[in-house]
């Protein structure tokens, strides 16, 4: 070591010792029963690391920066969910959190050392515009996001609503690097949708989880009921590419459909990070048949939903492998004016499974495909009795015209047109409505 920088390297190893040893007697040698030693040769080399940056680095660093870069480090080497937020970052994330903001609607994380798509959310800029859930974002304009941490990137894909921005992405499947142009927009997450499908069948689509997601899945699931004479003959629960949220939304959404039994349990090293949620008495479906969709941009409290519905067979749970995010994380405010968000606890089914790193398995695996439509199989149309010139009609016969309007009707409000595993779910349910008539 130079002796130009063998005075700070003293002092700051001796203000590290100081604040150290306020903690309690005896803290290098036990500190707490069961805790180990501080680590006195890692702080040496902190020290001397952060002297030789000071000194040699080629730019100029403030102390406060330097400090500020370690204490995100070692958040970041936690997991890809842990982080410090400065002032400005967790002011962010609260108008993030509001349900409107300006930016390109993505769910993202890094993975090594560029920002993976999680998921795309509905009616926004980027869904619209064609990203994907795995999708991994290599360069924001002219900035390389190697080397950026999470937090930089998202300020920078955050904007003026109406301003453009070109991501460029890596695909699977694709031979070369994508560039796909958004146009930032403000962003209002509306986390439920619904509409009937057919015969009584209806469909809920939740976007992510928010405080009232649970209220207004009731509401939707209750109208839906009215316009079926006070019963659904079934329910498909779309949780394709829903990021999470908050854990009440999941578990209220759970309990929705569960008349008894625990929900979810988290475990974490401290007491108050050790939780257990259970059902309350009343099934909004009074027992029909309910099929969960998911895929592997269904993520955390997304996945605390399938893996309740799984434990308890209450549903069948449909499409593909999801994320596997089973992690909890808690945002801790600082005394600066920032926070630490950090992983607190892990989340179990209640069969006890931990979804972390592992995801729910759908009961029937069902990928994203195509299915042939009836006017696209052919132009022939099969010879009938009531296709005859001066056929006899039936008592319950439609005009053609009714028939035809009828069937545009459909073909325009259904959801399932376009939509393979959507179509393949209300195949199911049917399938599952008609056994639990037979079984009555």
């Amino acid at each position: 070591m130079s002796v130009k920088s063998r005075p700070l390297t003293m002092v700051l190893l001796g203000t590290l010792l100081g604040a150290s040893l306020t903690l309690g007697q005896g803290v290098w040698a036990t500190r707490n029963a069961g805790d180990a030693a501080l680590p006195l040769e890692q702080m040496r080399t902190f020290t001397d690391v952060f002297s030789r940056i000071k000194n040699d680095y080629v730019e100029e660093v403030s102390d406060e920066e330097l400090l500020e870069y370690a204490i995100r480090g070692m958040l970041n080497g936690l997991d890809p969910h842990s982080a410090y937020l400065n002032a400005e970052e967790f002011n962010e994330l609260r108008i993030g959190t509001t349900g409107e903001f300006g930016g390109l609607g993505i769910e993202v994380g890094m993975e090594d050392g560029f920002v993976k798509v999680v998921s795309p959310i509905d009616d926004t800029p980027a869904a619209r515009a064609g990203m994907q859930t795995g999708d991994l974002i290599i360069r924001l304009d002219d900035t390389p996001v190697k080397g950026l941490s999470l937090n930089d990137a998202v300020k920078l894909m955050r904007g003026k609503p109406g301003s453009p921005i070109s991501l460029t992405v890596i695909r699977e499947g694709e031979d070369r690097p994508l560039t796909i142009v958004i146009k930032r927009d403000i962003i209002k997450v509306t986390s439920v949708k619904n509409r009937m499908l057919e015969d009584n069948y209806g469909y809920v689509r939740i976007s992510n989880f928010q405080t009232k997601t649970t209220a207004d899945m009731l509401k939707a699931i209750r109208q839906m009921k009215k316009e079926s004479d006070g019963t659904l003959a079934g329910l498909v629960l779309d949780l394709r590419n829903n990021p999470g949220g908050v854990l009440s939304g999941a578990v209220g959404v759970s309990d929705a459909f569960l008349n008894e039994g625990m929900i979810v349990y988290t475990d974490g090293r401290e007491e108050d990070n050790k939780l257990r949620y259970d059902a309350t008495q009343g099934d909004i479906l009074d027992g029909s048949p309910l099929v969960v969709l998911v895929n592997g941009g269904s993520a955390s409290a997304s996945e605390i939903v399938a893996g309740a519905m799984q434990d308890h067979q209450r549903a069948i749970i449909m499409g593909t492998k999801t994320f596997g995010k089973g992690s909890v994380q808690t945002i801790q405010d600082l005394q600066t004016g920032g926070a630490v968000k950090l992983t607190t606890s892990r989340y179990f089914t209640p069969e006890g499974r931990s979804i972390q790193a592992l995801g729910i398995e759908p009961d029937i695996i069902n990928k994203p495909g195509t299915w042939n439509k009836p006017e696209e199989e052919s132009d022939y149309k099969p010879l009938t009795e009531s296709s005859l010139s001066g056929h006899l009609s039936g008592e319950d016969e439609q005009t053609a015209e009714e028939k035809k309007a009828e069937e545009e009707s459909n073909n325009a409000d259904s959801l399932v047109f376009d939509d393979f595993q959507l179509h393949e779910a209300l195949n199911l349910l049917k399938g599952l409505s008609i056994l639990k008539k037979q079984e009555s």
